[in-house]
């Protein structure tokens, strides 16, 4: 024996796996391949449960909604998927990892904003909560109409008291008084031919006879005074 084979002898050899690890490695690999067959075996019989109702749902026509439990993300993504190649609509409420679930809709009738806000809120849609809100939306725009009427109403009341003078006695009798904003306020009564101006202001009240004779002396006034001038400038 040469020196070589002295040193390769004498060399540990590496420890062989015994039958009983072989053994233990070969069951662990097993169940891992069974487990991941199970896991398939879940996920397809869970696919095919999906299909059967979102099909059941489509051939019902009636139903608003069709509603799942809540379940991981892994599940809500197979209805989603099956959803879609349906021609469906998906929409998810809730917690991730607590309480999220999903719901279908048909693409033509989607959740309207009243349920989107209550199951995004946490609360559970129903057709007691739809008639609630639906009657809470009526009152909601009653109310508007009434205050829109009577915002309407006091307009017409102040272009009103605008025309009779109450508004600007009202509004000035704090700075002039109160008898100085009364004489104010029917001073500026409008008459509805003549203006602000009182009719009777403008009506001739002399006779005839009287009128001639005034417009005479008019003249004749004017003549002489005519005549002053003139022979005040001759003088001149």
């Amino acid at each position: 024996m040469d020196l070589l084979d002295s040193i390769l002898n004498s060399m540990q050899k590496p420890p062989s796996a015994s039958e009983a690890q072989k053994t233990a490695m070969r069951k662990q690999k097993e169940a891992m391949e069974n487990r991941q067959k199970e896991e398939r075996n879940m996920i397809n019989r869970f696919r095919k449960r999906v299909e059967e109702k979102i099909s059941n749902f489509i051939k019902d026509g009636k139903k608003p909604h069709l509603q799942f439990e809540p379940m991981e993300q892994m599940y809500r993504s197979i209805i989603r998927d099956v959803s879609e190649i349906a021609g469906l609509q998906v929409f998810s409420f809730g917690q991730e990892g607590i309480d999220r679930y999903s719901v279908v809709y048909f693409k033509d009738n989607g959740p309207s904003e009243d349920e989107l806000t209550v199951r995004r809120a946490g609360g559970v849609w129903s057709e007691d909560k739809a008639a609630e809100m639906a009657l809470a939306h009526f009152e909601k725009q009653k109310q508007a109409a009434l205050d829109l009427e009577e915002e309407k109403n006091r307009k017409r009341k102040r272009g009103q008291e605008e025309l009779s003078g109450t508004f600007y006695k009202q509004k000035y009798a704090h700075l002039i008084g109160q008898e100085a904003a009364i004489d104010a306020a029917q001073k500026t009564n409008v008459n509805k031919s003549y203006g602000e101006v009182p009719s009777e202001n403008k009506k001739d009240q002399r006779s005839i006879e009287q009128t001639m004779a005034d417009i005479k002396a008019k003249k004749l006034k004017k003549a002489e005074t005519e005549k002053r001038d003139a022979d005040s400038s001759e003088q001149i």
